[in-house]
């Protein structure tokens, strides 16, 4: 006997049929299920109308819809597709679970704050309804509070919290939920909710260049990615660091919409990691980091809206009409410094940055053009295809000295060192800055810096033809050092 006749698997970050914990436990606990996701209206209203992420939920959601009808008639029913709505969430799922009679919906765990304020109102919306709401875990390792300090203190510092998240891991927290078995549980739509996935077009958005990127979508495409990185993933440990080079899984967005299991990634990391694969051996720490900034974000939430460490929060911050120019000029990739820049041409063209990139373009901003950090989290929010709250704000805190196990505020990164370390032969730079390709090697980290001889044969003029520098490193660096000066007071040596 089923605990509920019938129940509602609503996805949200979780766009796979496989190893869906939510999905698992509907499937188990009801005779039959339908499976819904919500374009949240929002959520969606406020952005762009040419969103890669909406693109690329909308093409992940055509693969989970026919991996649900396969399911479905491999036990023998039709139709079992996937419901898609365009309507804010908190009130297409109530009305759904009244229309559809079910006594529960189920779905997973995501603690971002408004995702925590919709769920509670869905909750109680659904409890008037004497319909139960039940949530699991999903989409991380380990969560909130599983992994604790000896004190029973959520941790702050990764280190001691990677030794811990290690020593908690056993086969229990990376076996994967069995579908297939329960698929049989899967019900035929009503006919006047079987239709195709809504278009682009239908909930009010506009193609970007998605389809013209390396970024495959949905579970096919997260496997073929993970299925790729699996034959590299022997030199990940240097070549992450060069983004010239095929370092990275590239999977940050699968985790990000959860069209691939980070139970199953971690499983076969710690596996190769157990039998002394380096670059293993760092992919899955980089896994741990993921869990990491998740339970920073569970257990303080304050760094939404502030410093994670209270006392950053005395720092004064560039602003006015000079600092907006100096925000522009970064935003666009016009500050004179090339790897910077090209970074920024990087994520303004693909969506996608490089993760040292990451850390050059927020130390350069926070450190070199003196811009609060938040400018630089609420730009990459907009215009990341990964964008995830916990990672990006745990990313721009590191880089601006005020998070956990953050950067000493007293180490900047030198943007023409970095350059020179992780894109020595300037091929990074080259594609994404062309204006600057005729330049020899050891010119185009610092045109600045080149003879005359060499602007004129790369056919570049400084000021017309790719900027001037808009700050001078070294003075930036001191006057960095005297901003941050008040931390230094408030905890003396």
């Amino acid at each position: 006997m089923s605990e509920f006749d019938s129940g509602l698997m609503w996805f949200r970050r979780d766009l796979r049929s496989s190893d869906n914990a939510a999905l698992h436990h509907a499937l188990r606990r009801c005779r039959r299920v339908w499976c819904v996701f919500v374009f949240d209206r929002d959520i969606l209203d406020p952005l762009p109308r040419a969103d890669r992420r909406v693109e690329f939920i909308r093409e992940s959601l055509v693969g989970l819809d026919a991996s649900l009808r396969a399911l479905g008639a491999a036990h023998g029913h039709a139709d079992t597709g996937l419901i898609v709505l365009h309507a804010p969430a908190t009130r297409a799922i109530p009305e759904l679970a009244q229309r559809l009679q079910v006594q529960a919906v189920f779905t997973n765990h995501d603690d971002e704050p408004a995702a925590l304020a919709r769920d509670a109102r869905v909750f109680g919306e659904l409890a008037h309804q004497g319909v139960i709401l039940r949530s699991f875990k999903d989409h991380v390792v380990f969560e909130r509070r599983e992994v604790l300090t000896q004190a029973g203190q959520a941790f702050g510092v990764f280190t001691p919290y990677k030794n811990a998240w290690l020593k908690a891991l056993t086969p229990f927290y990376l076996k994967a939920y069995p579908i297939e078995r329960h698929a049989g549980a899967l019900a035929p739509l009503p006919e006047t909710l079987n239709r195709p996935v809504p278009t682009l077009a239908d909930i009010g958005f506009e193609p970007t260049n998605l389809s013209k990127l390396p970024m495959p979508t949905g579970e096919a495409g997260a496997q073929a990615l993970f299925d790729d990185f699996l034959q590299r993933i022997d030199g990940y440990t240097e070549a992450r660091n060069y983004p010239a080079v095929k370092g990275p899984s590239y999977l940050s967005v699968h985790l990000r919409f959860g069209t691939v299991s980070v139970r199953a990634l971690a499983s076969a990391a710690h596996l190769l990691h157990q039998q002394g694969n380096a670059g293993a051996t760092s992919w899955l720490s980089e896994l741990v980091w993921r869990d990491f900034y998740h339970q920073i974000l569970a257990n303080f939430p304050h760094v939404v809206e502030r410093s994670f460490k209270p006392e950053y929060d005395a720092v004064r911050f560039e602003h006015g009409k000079a600092a907006q120019a100096k925000f522009q000029a970064w935003c666009e990739g016009r500050t004179g410094y090339p790897l910077v820049d090209a970074a920024m041409a990087q994520i303004n063209q693909t969506g996608y940055m490089h993760n040292r990139l990451r850390m050059v373009v927020a130390s350069f901003l926070v450190k070199d053009l003196g811009i609060h950090w938040q400018w630089g989290e609420r730009y990459f929010a907009e215009k990341l295809i990964d964008f995830d709250l916990a990672a990006n704000n745990g990313g721009w805190q590191w880089a601006a000295s005020t998070g956990c196990d953050a950067q000493p505020w007293f180490r900047i990164f030198n943007p023409v060192t970095q350059s020179e370390k992780f894109d020595p032969q300037g091929r990074f730079i080259r594609r994404y800055l062309p204006q600057l390709a005729g330049l020899p090697d050891a010119a185009i980290h610092a045109p600045w810096m080149a003879n005359a001889v060499e602007l004129a044969a790369a056919g570049i003029t400084l000021g017309e033809t790719y900027p001037l520098p808009i700050v001078d490193h070294a003075a930036a660096r001191e006057k960095t050092l005297e901003r941050y000066a008040v931390v230094k007071k408030q905890n003396p040596a």
